[in-house]
């Protein structure tokens, strides 16, 4: 009997749904750190800006007669 052995080689390469999707979390990811730390998000734990406005009437008081 002869040892005859075949060697088979299967190579499968990918789609790159995975790469695509690993791409699309680290964007999310960088844009709500943006969002949070520097961004319009950033002061959101801060009251909002008062604003006093004083205003004086002029007198409308009738004329002494």
């Amino acid at each position: 009997m002869s040892d005859h052995r075949d060697t088979v080689v299967v190579k499968e390469g990918g789609s790159g749904a995975g790469m695509l999707l690993g791409i699309v979390a680290i964007v999310l990811v960088l844009a709500g750190a943006w969002y949070f730390l520097i961004g319009p998000g950033a002061n959101s734990t801060t009251a909002p800006n008062d604003v006093n406005v004083n205003i004086e009437l002029p007198s409308i008081a009738p004329a002494a007669s």
